[in-house]
């Protein structure tokens, strides 16, 4: 494959270790070169900004996941058939048998235990004075609520972190991120496998719910192997990913801690704040299925395309001062963290639910977050902290 003459070039590697740590600059290149710009060391087109993010986002004809969300086959293959790589009828049918599940109503009877959860996490961590905002605050609460959610047994759990990570880094090209992840994608899959041959989920879970629809005939063994598994990893690297991220944006931005503290029913708004400015997810590709253009760049059929949902929350062209943190930005809500069109983050509801939770015992107590020296966490993927010391001061 090829880029088109009118498409401009981009020829730097979007997943370096170096780009993964500092990526803004490269995406407001991108940005700056064009509405569709081909990476010569990834061979698809990268889409950068806003207004055509949303639009290849809403146009899932054209822009299929099937065989297209990692940027290689391997992974492409693997997946194929579940949520996140299916289109149409098939998509909306495997949606169908999870979602009621996650919606708003349904939801509701977690609260007050998410709630309470937070709350006793909250005040024993500020008891402590100093932890790590990543392991002792952003995975525990997820790691407390997801699983049982979801329905895996207490046995496997020790490694749902690190399989979760692998299975955001085998999305990306191949490098050696995801050459490594790919066999521990491995052991996932037939983790789930294993648990749909058995049986063995928590009654009442999701888990419970997709057996149920397979013991009726509603989808296969192996969809409900996938289904098993695909709200998973988004489930806890994402929340994960979105806490570290809030705790290191308060402690370098005081003023805008004061302003939550002053009003806790900012915390909503800042939640997608945060989303905005620091994407949990980099991107997802596609697969174009037809001739089109993106904004005027002709974008040939067979193409795959790179969706940087981390650039469009940035550009310039939607967002007044798009890489200043305001929590009372009035249009924090149309960021596209969590995705845009059939392919929305389905599980958004539970990760706000838990991010919310944990802001606000923090808010009731902690008058600043001191830092310690942040380590980010390689990944093709997820952007997120590995280790975030701080330490709070309480008032």
């Amino acid at each position: 494959m090829t880029a088109t003459a009118s498409a401009p070039t981009y020829a730097g590697d979007l997943y370096s270790d170096e780009a993964l740590r500092e990526p803004y600059g490269r995406y407001r290149e991108l940005r700056e070169l064009g509405p569709a710009v081909w990476l010569e060391r990834h061979q698809a087109y990268a889409v950068s900004r806003y207004a055509d993010v949303r639009a290849v986002l809403a146009d899932a004809d054209t822009f299929r996941s099937a065989n297209g969300i990692a940027l290689n086959d391997a992974a492409n293959q693997a997946i194929l058939g579940c949520t996140l790589a299916s289109d149409g009828d098939l998509h909306a049918h495997l949606r169908r048998v999870v979602a009621h599940r996650m919606t708003p109503r349904a939801l509701r009877p977690l609260q007050e235990q998410v709630t309470e959860l937070a709350d006793t996490l909250v005040d024993e961590l500020v008891a402590r004075g100093s932890f790590d905002a990543v392991a002792d605050l952003a995975r525990a609460l997820p790691l407390s609520v997801v699983p049982d959610f979801i329905g895996w047994p207490v046995e496997g759990r020790e490694h749902l972190l690190r399989w979760a990570g692998a299975n955001f880094d085998s999305f990306g090209p191949i490098n050696e991120r995801a050459r490594r992840a790919l066999p521990q994608c491995g052991e996932m899959a037939g983790f789930g496998a294993e648990l749909v041959r058995t049986g063995n989920v928590l009654p009442g879970s999701l888990g419970a719910g997709v057996l149920e629809a397979r013991d009726e005939g509603l989808i296969t063994t192996e969809q409900a192997m996938m289904l098993m598994l695909d709200y998973l990893a988004p489930s806890l690297d994402t929340t994960i990913s979105g806490v570290g991220s809030a705790i290191w944006l308060f402690a370098s931005f005081p003023e805008q801690w004061d302003k939550v503290r002053a009003d806790p029913t900012l915390i909503p708004n800042a939640v997608h704040e945060v989303l905005r400015l620091e994407s949990p997810i980099r991107a997802f590709g596609r697969v174009v299925s037809r001739d089109t253009d993106i904004d005027g760049v002709p974008v040939p059929a067979g193409s795959r395309v790179v969706v940087l949902y981390a650039s469009a929350n940035r550009d310039e062209r939607r967002f007044d001062r798009p890489d200043e943190f305001d929590v009372t930005r009035s249009d924090a809500r149309v960021q596209l963290g969590f995705g845009y069109g059939e392919h929305h983050c389905a599980g958004q509801g539970l990760a706000r639910m838990e991010t919310e939770a944990l802001l606000t015992a923090l808010a009731r107590s902690v008058t600043r977050f001191r830092l310690g020296e942040p380590v980010r966490a390689l990944n093709n993927l997820i952007r997120a902290f590995g280790s975030l010391p701080v330490t709070v001061e309480v008032g």
